[in-house]
């Protein structure tokens, strides 16, 4: 899996090429690197490269896949940017129109909370379902003012990328 990793001004493409148990074999623009990763305690890593020891701590920040990362003498803010949201980008990049009024799911995953109802009105930012794919949960909120005119998804439901989950029309 590659993802894109946004620190300052600088983005750097990341891909895990190998793994046995915690030895990592992985790209970063390009460059090889063959690191030992260990989860020391929760949110706490050990990182081994090149007989050097580092722990590394990253705390989830205010949205998701942003993270606060501190090390022994740095402290950053980093952001990935994987397939989903790069989807999200280009979906939200794509205007007024039909992309507003279709809630989809850019991947496979489970509905844990349909919010909203037939002929409910929501507000431009309101939460309407939540989503767990890939051991994380997602919001996905309205884009625009308008009426919920159909659901297509329940509690429990399992949903396939691209799937249509909430239709809204105009108020």
């Amino acid at each position: 899996m590659q993802v894109e990793i946004n620190k300052d001004n600088r983005s750097s493409e990341v891909e895990i090429l190998e793994q046995k148990g915690s030895f990592y074999k992985v790209s970063v623009d390009d460059r090889i690197y063959e690191i030992d990763l260990l989860m020391v305690e929760d949110g706490v890593w050990s990182v081994l490269h090149q007989g050097k020891s580092q722990l590394v701590e990253s705390i989830q920040g205010d949205q998701p896949k942003k993270y606060f990362v501190n090390t022994y003498d740095n402290a950053f803010e980093v952001e990935m940017v994987d397939a989903e949201s790069r989807y999200l980008r280009s979906r939200n990049k794509a205007g007024a129109g039909d992309a507003q009024n279709q809630i989809t799911v850019p991947m496979p995953g489970k509905i844990v909370k349909v919010l909203v109802k037939v002929g409910e009105q929501v507000k431009n930012g309101d939460t309407l379902v939540i989503v767990s794919a890939m051991k994380m949960e997602s919001e996905y909120k309205a884009e625009k003012d308008g009426v919920v005119k159909e659901v297509h998804v329940g509690d429990g439901d399992t949903v396939d990328g691209g799937d249509v989950m909430i239709l809204l029309g105009d108020e």
